[in-house]
């Protein structure tokens, strides 16, 4: 099949993906293409993407060195402010070291490279990040999956005592929150397997950081989890901290190994410095503003009740994250279609993104969103044609 005709056949399946020109900066109200837009899209989830604070310490840090690294951190790209954020970062998730990578996809990829391999195994819940999945297969390890949220799948794949040990595991490896259903995973029950197991436990906490636990520490502070039983904790700035780049934080050993073995680390240009330094005033800001979790909390409860009196179709959900299933892709385009039409944007979200039979709107939410706008989504959502009733709602966490 040619390129023309693969294109036709994603289009023909509403499968076809199509950028949006956004003119102005990410906030609740947006200028996309030409029209003003409610949105309720974005991973900006603490409103901090254009904090007059976050914006100012940008423009001074590119006053001082410009808008480019350069080089990688091994050459001469790794700048005073690279080195205050990573040590930030260390003390704010409560572990030895932190790393800093240009992007959460470079960093799972660095490091389940560098820490499995063949003739190993890799456990990964089965709607992981594609990061995560991508990763496991990039390593060369026998890469397992799960069922999603399903410890007694996992200690199935772990094997009985007596079992064939001739791979033995390497790495289990998990979202925190699940980016595109918005639960969480059983972090203490992984700690549980990933010690029987003698495995290295990797939780990607890209939606939890800033957003949950006390002080906005994320889902391992929130299960009071330390990095003796979660050893590898991947976190990015570019959702609750509304900046760009991410980091892996644990032991000295483990990131001393990363910045000699991680790829994605090793042969890629270090975050511009000015960047870093936009992150260091975001994460001042995540730890000092706990209003910011209050109002983001107050706005899920709102629209989760909104929700519930409604009867629509969703998945169970506390987190910014609040899918609205539609199952076929069609209706999913169709919903959108319908909201944006009102001045809404909430995209649909389709296969590969989730599993086929689970389209779906992923409703998202920001501190910066106001009790009105909530109640705005609600009334345009109640009028959407052929919601399904509660009862219909699948589970799936039980999917395999």
């Amino acid at each position: 099949m040619t390129l023309t005709a693969e294109l036709a056949d994603l289009s023909a399946r509403h499968l076809y993906r199509r950028r949006r020109c956004c003119d102005s900066a990410q906030a609740p109200r947006m200028q996309v293409e030409g029209r003003s837009l409610l949105t309720f899209c974005s991973n900006d989830y603490l409103g901090l993407a254009g904090h007059p604070q976050v914006v100012h310490a940008f423009q001074h840090a590119a006053d001082d060195f410009g808008v480019g690294s350069g080089a990688s951190h091994l050459i001469n790209g790794h700048s005073r402010y690279h080195q205050q954020l990573e040590e930030a970062l260390a003390d704010f998730v409560e572990r030895p070291r932190a790393l800093l990578f240009s992007t959460g996809y470079m960093a799972n990829l660095g490091v389940i490279s560098a820490l499995a391999g063949r003739g190993e195994q890799i456990l990964c819940d089965r709607l992981n990040h594609a990061s995560l999945i991508d990763g496991a297969r990039l390593s060369g390890a026998r890469m397992r999956r799960y069922r999603h949220l399903d410890t007694s799948d996992l200690e199935r794949l772990l094997g009985s005592p007596g079992a064939d040990t001739s791979q033995p595991i390497a790495l289990i490896a998990s979202d925190g929150i699940f980016s595109m259903d918005g639960d969480c995973a059983p972090v203490p029950e992984l700690v549980a397997a990933a010690q029987r197991a003698g495995a290295w436990l990797l939780i990607d906490d890209a939606h939890g950081l800033g957003v949950t636990g006390p002080g906005g520490r994320g889902t391992l502070a929130s299960f009071g989890l330390d990095d003796q039983q979660v050893p590898i904790l991947v976190g990015t700035l570019g959702k609750a901290f509304g900046t760009f780049g991410a980091f892996v934080a644990g032991s000295e050993a483990l990131i001393e190994t990363l910045i000699q073995r991680a790829r994605s680390y090793l042969y890629t240009t270090a975050l511009p410095p000015a960047v870093a330094a936009a992150s260091l005033a975001a994460l001042e800001l995540v730890q000092r503003e706990d209003w910011r979790r209050e109002q983001l909390q107050a706005l899920i409860a709102q629209f989760r009740q909104g929700a519930a009196e409604l009867g629509l179709r969703r998945l169970d959900s506390n987190t910014p994250i609040q899918p609205l299933l539609a199952g076929e892709t069609a209706q999913a385009l169709d919903w959108s279609q319908r909201l944006e039409a009102q001045g809404l944007l909430v995209p649909a979200i389709r296969p590969p993104t989730v599993p086929q039979g689970q389209a779906r709107l992923r409703i998202s939410f920001s501190a910066n969103h106001q009790p009105a706008d909530v109640e705005r989504l609600l009334d345009a959502l109640a009028g959407l044609p052929d919601h399904p009733s509660p009862t219909e709602t699948p589970t799936p966490n039980k999917a395999s």
